[in-house]
């Protein structure tokens, strides 16, 4: 056993001043937990923000806004996000188990690692795990490895639902840390893996989610999540679609979709989005404007279904928006 030093900083503040070198930040715990028990991660000091002032979700003119440390299964219940964001309800809903989505975090669901075996497992190389080490996913069991946004040095894929959702709704974090508070664009947020596959997103250190903006998008309302995996629950997926559409009589004016399951972060399909505008929701149109959704990818092995299968997820996806 290796000594631990926790603490619990009373405010935002006072968690950013404590934070150095070996820190990390604790609040549902879900994933920090797992990842210390594996060995994986192996922090000196553990600073507990679970009773932070962070807890809150309002709806203004300005959209949603969902602070940090509010727990999944309450967002996902709320009515102002299952009336006016039922994409995001459902992303949530589909993440792991009722156990885990009632103490996990929104701040940490957007931060969790990786469910790439090999990155849980410290007696193989991981390049995100150990920087140089290689990436034994590349050439070995890959089934549930990414086709968008790989590199040489990494293939793992994004684990959060909710991610996929927020992505497609175009949504923010703000971000506190020694400077002040930012916001970025969560698609801005993650980082691709290039060489440098164990610097995941763009946070400084010390830096803590604060909150969740997401922008005001009336016709949010008839969007929709679809997840596609091996069992019904407790889950990653191999594929998932976040969409979202605005139907002027039967004809697409706009649309938004993302793709989970099959990128090295939230995969948002812009091709697809400009595809559906001037089509109708018919099983015809919507075939053809998913053709190219796969464009780009690169599969490996193992997951050489996965395009097939994203084209017919977006597609079933957007099939449920048609009533």
């Amino acid at each position: 056993m290796r000594p631990i030093e926790f603490a619990t900083p009373t405010s935002v503040d006072d968690a950013v001043r404590r934070f150095g070198s070996g820190s990390a930040y604790l609040a549902g715990g879900t994933t920090l937990v797992d990842l210390m028990k594996l060995d994986v991660v192996t922090p000196q000091q553990v600073l507990d923000i679970d009773r932070l002032p962070l807890r809150g979700l309002r709806q203004d003119r300005d959209g949603l806004h969902i602070a940090a440390l509010e727990r999944m299964s309450d967002v996902a219940a709320h009515p102002d996000v299952t009336q006016a964001y039922p994409v995001i309800s459902q992303a949530l809903m589909a993440s792991a188990s009722p156990q885990l989505r009632n103490m996990a975090s929104i701040g940490g669901n957007l931060l969790q690692r990786t469910r790439c075996s090999y990155f849980r497992d410290i007696t193989v190389a991981c390049n995100k795990r150990v920087p140089g080490s290689g990436c034994p996913a590349r050439e070995g069991v890959n089934r549930g490895h990414a086709i968008f946004g790989t590199s040489d040095a990494c293939v793992a894929t994004h684990a959060s639902d909710l991610a996929v959702a927020l992505v497609a709704m175009d949504a923010s974090v703000a971000l506190t840390g020694r400077n002040g508070t930012r916001v970025l664009r969560l698609e801005d947020f993650y980082r691709l893996p290039g060489s440098t596959p164990e610097s995941e997103n763009e946070l400084a250190p010390g830096e803590i989610i604060t909150e969740v903006l997401v922008p005001p998008l009336p016709w949010a309302r008839r969007s929709t999540y679809v997840k596609v995996r091996d069992r019904q629950s407790y889950e990653f997926a191999l594929t998932s679609a976040a969409v979202a559409v605005d139907l002027r009589g039967d004809v697409v004016a706009d649309a938004r979709v993302a793709a989970g399951g099959v990128g090295t972060k939230p995969w948002r399909l812009r091709t697809v989005e400009q595809a559906l505008v001037g089509r109708r929701l018919n099983e015809t149109d919507v075939r053809a404007a998913v053709e190219h959704a796969a464009d780009g990818a690169a599969p490996l092995k193992f997951n050489m279904f996965k395009p097939a299968l994203l084209r017919m997820t977006i597609a079933r996806a957007l099939m449920s928006l048609v009533s």
